[in-house]
């Protein structure tokens, strides 16, 4: 199955990979400049977010990246990717590193990661919340956890709301469908440039994984947002849009084709 999708525009590859908070939607502010910058932009949703259905056998998020490239005929890309999409991408550029121009991770999770304190208090009391059938509550902890203290009601209200559509789809399986285990990914097998930008207000272990990356990535390095929490791109999308396609136009030859 290909993961419901979106293209558009012509010039080098960029694809759009969500956080767990999120769905495609996410990168609505950021999908037209970049596609007027000169790119061919593609978004996806994971399964289990925004139109694309659970899985019904085993899966891997980074082979279903991988099955949608290859359906798409693109066989370099640049990927930006947000939060847990950060994770995906990190393990797919290290698995495939011939096939990543670039990576802007925004507050990335980090394959084989380990929560600390702040991220299992998070995931215990998200839990405690949805076994108590608590939905209502479950959303608002996601909002309240993940977006920084300048955000607008209007954004937080999009993220309610595919956060919502998220937790209906997954509680609404019959079984819990488990992840292939492709082993642990090796970093150090990543070639493209990187840049790993991390938000003053987010939990301390996406601080940390953003501060770590540039020691374990040959050609990496971080930007710290201070206003930030954990989704920049959605709290101030004009200014991340800014520094996505400076980095983009830095690193991405022009004449590059999908």
């Amino acid at each position: 199955m290909t993961l419901c999708h979106d293209v558009d525009g012509s010039g080098p590859a960029v694809l759009l990979l969500h956080s767990s908070v999120c769905d495609r939607r996410m990168w609505d502010q950021q999908w037209l400049p970049l596609r007027d910058a000169g790119y061919q932009v593609i978004r996806c949703d994971f399964r289990g977010f925004g139109e694309t259905p659970l899985p019904d056998q085993p899966y891997s998020e980074v082979t279903d990246v991988l099955d949608l490239l290859d359906t798409l005929g693109v066989r370099r890309v640049a990927l930006v990717a947000a939060s847990f999409g950060g994770r995906v991408g990190l393990e797919f550029a290290a698995r495939w590193p011939d096939r990543v121009s670039g990576m802007a991770l925004l507050c990335p999770g980090m394959p084989g990661h380990q929560p600390g304190p702040e991220l299992a208090a998070f995931g215990k009391r998200e839990d405690e919340l949805l076994e108590a059938g608590d939905l209502a509550g479950a959303v608002e902890l996601n909002v309240a956890t993940w977006l920084g203290p300048e955000t607008d009601e209007p954004t937080r209200e999009r993220v309610r709301d595919m956060q919502r559509h998220a937790f209906q789809v997954q509680l609404a399986a019959v079984e819990d469908v488990p992840r292939l285990d492709l082993g642990e990914p090796d970093l150090g097998e990543i070639t493209a440039p990187c840049l790993v930008v991390s938000g003053r207000h987010d939990l301390a272990d996406f601080r940390q994984i953003a501060e770590r990356l540039p020691g374990l990535l040959p050609n990496a390095r971080h930007r710290e947002l201070p206003w930030a929490g954990h989704l920049p791109s959605l709290e101030r999308p004009a200014e991340v849009t800014a520094l996505l396609v400076d980095f983009l136009r830095e690193t991405l030859p022009r004449h590059e084709t999908p």
